[in-house]
């Protein structure tokens, strides 16, 4: 048995990369989130923050949709 270590090692750096991207997304909408809560305290716009936060969890939404996607096909 000959393991191909170039093309594991290839998987492993791009599960990490989306796993990491797609954290760091969840959480910029998280943040945009708590910045709508900010600007209604003050009176400011929140539309800005609310349509970040929806962008963000859609983005989100769609990847793991892809993911899903991907194993069942």
């Amino acid at each position: 048995m000959n393991i191909d270590w170039v093309a594991l090692g290839t998987v492993f750096g791009v599960s990490v990369a989306v796993t990491v991207g797609l954290v760091g997304l969840f959480t910029v909408g998280i943040v945009a989130l708590s910045r709508q809560e900010g600007a209604a305290a003050t009176g400011n716009s929140v539309l800005a923050a609310r349509t970040g936060a929806v962008a963000c969890f859609g983005l989100c939404l769609a990847a793991v949709t892809y993911g899903i996607y991907l194993i069942v096909a």
